[in-house]
């Protein structure tokens, strides 16, 4: 018993180490993340992301265009592991929908992904801030989160994938424009 546990421990030592090659995300949905199913970008997934992302190596703005389309294919494959598409907004009422998402469940995925863009070295001009919102009800606007990138001058930027369906291109602006915005279904 002994000599055959010794001899599977040192074939387990002698066996290759194999890199992950997707990386599984719990995304939220059905507002407030009541549901979180797990996601994995494919290999062919993260190879467009990567390239998307080098090809824009040059500057901020052309880095933020990228992610826009990298958030894009992010929540395109979502959607197709949960089966749902997610619709653009939220319906009042409409709360526990599988697959539909608020500000809530978009902005923790996206500011997932974003992390685990920038712990793969893949952003060359931003990093991850913390989620922030807007409005409190008081102020005529209802509360909306967004996921946050910083770029090297030290300006933020809002990445707000809530506006649009699972899969289309989220916004990115000044987070100074967004916390701004908000009023009568102004994005």
């Amino acid at each position: 018993m002994i000599k055959l546990l010794s001899i599977n421990v040192f074939v387990g030592l002698m066996m290759p180490v194999v890199a992950s090659s997707a990386q599984t995300f719990d995304v939220c949905h059905g507002y407030d993340c009541y549901y979180k199913t797990k996601v994995t970008l494919t290999s062919k997934d993260e190879q467009r992301i990567r390239n998307l992302l080098q090809k824009s190596e040059r500057n901020a703005a052309d880095e933020r265009k990228a992610l826009r389309s990298a958030v894009a294919i992010f929540e395109e494959r979502s959607t197709i592991v949960i089966g749902v598409r997610d619709k653009p907004k939220m319906e009042f009422g409409k709360g526990r929908v599988k697959g539909q998402m608020d500000c809530v469940d978009e902005s923790v995925n996206t500011d997932h992904f974003l992390r685990y863009l920038q712990s793969r070295g893949w952003l060359k001009h931003h990093t991850v801030s913390r989620r922030t919102t807007r409005g409190s009800f008081i102020d005529g606007r209802y509360p909306h989160w967004t996921a946050v990138i910083e770029d090297k001058s030290g300006v933020k930027w809002a990445v707000d994938s809530w506006y649009e369906a699972g899969g289309g291109l989220p916004d990115i602006m000044p987070l100074q424009d967004w916390k701004r915005r908000g009023y009568n279904g102004e994005r």
